[in-house]
């Protein structure tokens, strides 16, 4: 078995998901900061690279309005070593910049996401680095979303969650918990993802 060639990447953890107008609500930032910081000095310690992404909105907006609080990375990425960090106007941050390119030069083959939001960016950076060929892992203790309603209905913070990490494990990403993750990059092996097909039977029984 190949030992898999990793990135972390550190989505969106910034303030406006913690004290501004975009609160995180599941898992609660006090559990899924802390779990963050340590996957960081993990993949630090270990020689991963990691790739700090920032969302920007544009100027005036409620929300990631460059140079306002809400904008800043939270301190406990902000304080933290990163190899290279990228600025984002979408949701995927491979959508507006050389990043694969830079990935490959490095001979990444898996892709680690820990930050916010699961349903949203983090999603769109799986499905775009699944499409590119990429190994994915989601830390679904290290990541978190918010309560959505609109004209399509309404769902908790849980159930986005939970729901979007079973998709992902069904094709897309190999989900687990943050301290699985410490244990697979100390033991040089990769995260097992689930597949579609015994996803569906196993919802059968």
């Amino acid at each position: 078995m190949t030992s898999p060639k990793r990135a972390l990447f550190v989505v969106d953890v910034q303030n406006e998901y913690v004290t501004g107008n975009l609160r995180i609500a599941h898992p609660p930032v006090e559990q899924s900061l802390p779990l963050i910081a340590r996957a960081m000095d993990t993949a630090a310690a270990e020689g991963i690279p990691i790739i700090v992404v920032q969302h920007t909105a544009p100027a005036g907006a409620p929300i990631f309005d460059r140079g306002t609080d809400g904008w800043d990375l939270h301190p406990i990425v902000a304080q933290r070593h990163h190899d290279h960090a990228v600025e984002k106007t979408v949701p995927s941050v491979f959508a507006e910049n050389d990043l694969e390119t830079w990935l490959r030069e490095r001979d990444i083959d898996t892709v680690t996401v820990v930050g916010y939001m699961t349903h949203h960016c983090n999603n769109a950076l799986i499905t775009h680095a699944h499409h590119a060929g990429f190994a994915t892992e989601h830390l679904i203790d290290a990541t978190g979303t918010i309560a959505l309603a609109n004209a399509a209905g309404q769902a908790t913070a849980e159930e986005t969650h939970r729901v979007i990490n079973v998709v992902m494990h069904s094709q897309f990403a190999a989900v687990t918990t943050t301290e699985e993750w410490i244990e697979n990059v100390a033991a040089g092996q990769p995260t097992q993802i689930g597949n579609l097909y015994d996803s569906y039977n196993a919802a059968l029984v």
